[in-house]
């Protein structure tokens, strides 16, 4: 294996290959947080101030649900990364087909739990009387798009094991460009409030993680997914939630604090809840960018603990602290 293939984390120069990594992984957040800024900026254009607050109030929900999950989607990343680094191509291949699995699991579960507190989750953060019906109905169809939701998110964390992280940052900006211009559509031409948005959201996270799935089908290396191969794998799931729920709990503790913000937001109504709505659009990509290099550190230790080679481990400890 040529030490200039990034699907070999193990050899050559560390600082290069992590930029090489970590700037697609920070491009596709970014994209990510602007596709949501758009569904934002089209309510607060041709709709109004009240549908853009209804949706910004339910962000530290969504936040706090997902979270939990994504951090599972670590522990994939992990387990990807180490049996790579140790070239166990069976290794590799059931954690993908499990993480497939985990990632439709975590999906139904979130988007059923989601459904079901809607109602009571809006009321608790105090969301105003006026706005809280576009909130709930936001929500609810926000929460049925979470199977592909995690299923991108699974199936990322699959391609960066393997230090590919170009492949979802492409399917990301194909299904966003889908996103914006069903905006446009739903609310412009047919007329639609926030319900336009978020079924446009949904469709968006269908073709992101279809895409995704194609390309594993499609892949000749051992994260090749087969239909009849995707099962749960009770070894490899004890030792993804062993890494991963830790992971999700300390993004969950960052939401909570959110919560309570955005609670406290609420109450002094809509104006300034559409206010910090827009804010957050721009400030939370400082952070996307600070974290693609937290998630090349798991990757490159990830296969180079799979190795052995732990004298890399360290070096690659420093300089993404860097």
């Amino acid at each position: 294996m040529k030490s200039n293939d990034m699907s070999d984390l193990l050899h050559g120069s560390i600082w290069r290959k992590v930029l090489i990594f970590a700037l697609p992984l920070a491009l596709t957040s970014v994209l990510q947080q602007l596709f949501s800024a758009a569904d934002v900026a089209v309510l607060g254009t041709f709709v109004g101030k009240n549908s853009m607050a209804a949706v910004g109030s339910n962000a530290p929900v969504v936040g706090l649900m997902i979270n939990l999950f994504v951090g599972i989607s670590v522990g994939a990343n992990v387990m990807m990364s180490r049996y790579t680094g140790a070239n166990d191509a069976d290794g590799v291949s059931r954690t993908a087909h499990t993480s497939v699995v985990l990632a439709l699991i975590s999906g139904i579960t979130i988007a059923v739990i989601g459904n079901i507190i809607a109602n009571p989750i809006v009321n608790l953060l105090g969301v105003p009387v006026d706005i809280a019906p576009l909130a709930i109905r936001y929500l609810r169809i926000y929460f049925c798009g979470m199977p592909f939701i995690m299923l991108y998110n699974f199936q990322s964390a699959i391609f960066r094991s393997q230090g590919d992280t170009r492949t979802p940052l492409i399917c990301l900006a194909i299904s966003g460009l889908v996103n914006v211009a069903l905006n446009l559509f739903f609310v412009i031409v047919v007329g639609m409030d926030v319900e336009g948005v978020a079924i446009a959201t949904v469709i968006a996270d269908v073709l992101s993680s279809s895409l995704l799935f194609y390309f594993l089908k499609k892949h000749s290396g051992a994260v090749q997914i087969s239909l009849n191969k995707l099962r749960v794998d009770k070894k490899i799931t004890g030792n993804i939630l062993r890494i991963g729920i830790p992971s999700g709990m300390q993004g969950m503790v960052f939401s909570i604090s959110n919560l309570l913000i955005q609670s406290a937001i609420n109450s002094l109504g809509t104006d300034a809840m559409a206010g910090t709505t827009a804010a957050f659009n721009i400030e939370i990509m400082a952070y996307f960018i600070s974290n693609a290099f937290g998630q090349a550190a798991v990757t490159f230790v990830g296969q180079n603990h799979g190795a052995s080679n732990y004298r890399r481990c360290k070096d690659v400890v420093k300089q993404t602290l860097g």
